[in-house]
């Protein structure tokens, strides 16, 4: 069995299927099968849409392959915990950032059981900015993702022109 998110538009239609590769803590590990494939895209009203789950966007080599697939909006549902709120507060803008392309973060909010979710749903741009935020409680957060914003950001940011693969090598 694996942990699983599907994209699917307007009309119904399934456009892709995201296995969760990084499975947390004992309980995943036990009921679940990690997924194999890191990138997961398909096309929605003219952006490249990239999807994740949770604990996946934590690690930089799985949002830096779907920058350098062309993703431009990364989905990611989640189901943060308290005290990990910096995740959503600074890793998920930073990541944003250093891969150029926008990321919706959206969490669960609320107590279940033992369970803090943290809330804090974002929408991080390519300049690092959360250009919407929920709170800790149930609320609609709407944001736009702007392809004008992004064409811009990826031309004025180096990052993945500079990158040396070579020198990267011995990481993997």
């Amino acid at each position: 069995m694996y942990n699983s998110v599907q994209l699917v538009s307007a009309d119904g239609t399934r456009l892709a299927n995201h296995r969760k590769t990084h499975l947390y803590g004992c309980f995943e590990r036990d009921h679940f099968t990690p997924g194999e494939r890191t990138v997961v895209q398909a096309e929605l009203d003219g952006l490249t849409v990239g999807l994740m789950i949770c604990y996946d966007v934590e690690f930089p080599e799985n949002v830096r392959a779907h920058a350098l697939a062309g993703t431009d909006l990364l989905l990611v549902p989640t189901a943060l915990l308290h005290p990990f709120q910096f995740v959503a507060e600074a890793v998920v803008p930073v990541r944003a950032f250093e891969n150029q392309m926008y990321i919706a973060y959206v969490n669960r909010v609320g107590q279940e059981g033992a369970f803090e979710f943290v809330g804090l749903s974002t929408l991080a741009a390519p300049d690092g900015v959360a250009r919407a935020r929920g709170g800790r409680g149930e609320e609609l957060v709407v944001a736009d993702v702007d392809p004008v914003v992004l064409a811009a950001s990826r031309e004025d940011n180096p990052y993945l022109r500079d990158r040396r693969p070579g020198l990267y090598r011995s990481l993997v």
